[in-house]
């Protein structure tokens, strides 16, 4: 058997990489704090869908799991916005048919996941197993389990625990030696879960096959469809002012709000009080870090090296993408831990950055502008030059569907060509401009 990998955190990063580096013949321990989700001992964390695009089942198919998970999906072939006192409509993602991203509940993939990394030999899952410490020069860890301390060692130690990371923690400790910096920046926003249940014939009540937003200025709301007809939604409201969560604190006050803003939704939400009162807000952060590693011996990944905004539909697809780039680059370096582990930091760090900075300006671009004119021009263009350009991607669809481009060359291609449309856009004249001209002036900054 192979060295033995030490992985800290069963989430969707934790368990791919796991099924990963059993399928390459490593000894795999996965320690989580949670309790076994398939026994359904407590909730595998909030329900909220995640939007899986091509970056994230590129790292599935490497894992051959790609087909069965899509088995679990609802596609989405845009946005359909319902802006206040307008008529809805649909925004497509892009001009290709093929291109489309998926609902999936994050729940159920984790136990998709969880229950392929445990068909392995070669795979130990322990749950309730609080991991307190790691030596991280020797790849040795600390965990409590049943209020006794137990300690266990690999030749390495890979945290994949999430935004509130152990193990980025204790690289933390070593800020001096490591020379770590550590950044976590909150928006002024929060978020909270609400959903539409389904019709009574166990149908979906609004279009099923479109991620939904009701924007609404400095606040919005979302729904993605689920597998038994109901949707999720996630409200997006500041904490203070008139959509505060702060000020929406009673019935009478909620009711006279969503009346206000949100009078297309609420006849779909007959339940809004119960769940409104009964459902957290959850805080909406950004943290960038840096080094990834240390002494060659322990190495984070996903969220806990960079968690992001949920607003790019990026978050889970960037952590998925980081296992597949380890394993190609493991492909390349072989176990030579130390020169791996600097090789991955180095590829991703700016690559995850750029992700993080694209999920803030497609909040903004959400909340603010998908409604706005020179935007829904820019849109109409980018439909056009996708159907009749097959080379031609906008800036979302180069980082949605364009696994094999880096993120951050997805984020200069994009802003780019945006600056570029949106003024050519802002001329009233801009339907009698040949899409040929749009086509080059956009296309020339690529080369």
């Amino acid at each position: 058997m192979k060295d033995k990998i030490i992985i800290v955190g069963a989430g969707l990063c934790g368990t791919l990489l796991a099924v990963r580096m059993a399928q390459r013949g490593f000894s795999v321990v996965v320690y989580e704090r949670r309790s076994d989700m398939r026994k359904g001992v407590e909730d595998a964390g909030r329900s909220i869908n995640l939007a899986l695009s091509a970056r994230g089942l590129m790292a599935l198919e490497m894992a051959g799991l790609k087909d069965a998970v899509l088995e679990e999906c609802i596609p989405m072939c845009g946005r359909k916005i319902h802006p206040l006192g307008g008529e809805s409509f649909l925004s497509k993602y892009s001009g290709r048919a093929e291109d489309y991203i998926n609902s999936v509940s994050r729940p159920g993939l984790n136990l998709s996941l969880i229950e392929q990394a445990d068909q392995f030999e070669n795979v130990e899952l322990k749950f309730d197993c609080k991991v307190v410490n790691i030596d991280l020069e020797n790849a040795k860890i600390s965990y409590q389990l049943n209020g006794e301390t137990h300690e266990d060692q690999g030749a390495v130690v890979i945290g994949t625990d999430g935004a509130g990371s152990v193990v980025r923690r204790s690289l933390m400790g070593k800020t001096t030696q490591l020379l770590f910096n550590y950044s976590q920046d909150f928006l002024r926003h929060g978020y909270k879960e609400l959903s539409i249940l389904p019709a009574e014939n166990g149908d979906w009540r609004i279009e099923k096959e479109a991620l939904h937003i009701w924007p609404n200025g400095s606040f919005m709301i979302i729904a993605l469809p689920n597998l038994d007809g109901s949707f999720t939604l996630t409200m997006f409201h500041p904490f203070e002012g008139e959509a505060g969560f702060n000020t929406l604190n009673t019935k009478e006050k909620v009711k006279a709000f969503f009346e206000k803003y949100y009078p297309t939704l609420l006849p779909h939400i007959p339940h809004l009080y119960e769940e409104y009162f009964e459902n957290p807000v959850g805080t909406l952060g950004t943290i960038k870090c840096y080094p990834w590693q240390a002494f060659g011996k322990t190495l984070i990944m996903g969220d806990a090296s960079h968690a992001i905004v949920p607003f790019y539909g990026q978050g889970m697809n960037a952590s998925l993408e980081d296992v597949r780039i380890f394993d190609e680059l493991l492909e390349e370096h072989g176990a030579d831990w130390g020169k791996l582990f600097k090789a991955f930091q180095g590829k991703r760090k700016d690559n995850t950055d750029a992700i993080a900075d694209l999920a803030i300006d497609n909040f903004y671009e959400m909340r603010d502008h998908v409604d706005d004119v020179a935007f829904m021009r820019k849109r109409q263009i980018e439909m056009k030059l996708e159907q009749q350009f097959p080379d031609y991607y906008s800036k979302y669809s180069l980082v949605t569907f364009q696994p094999n481009l880096s993120y951050e060359e997805a984020m200069i291609r994009g802003r780019k060509q945006n600056e570029i449309l949106l003024n050519m856009c802002k001329n009233d004249d801009f339907e009698n401009i040949p899409l040929e001209e749009f086509y080059k002036k956009t296309k020339a900054i690529n080369h």
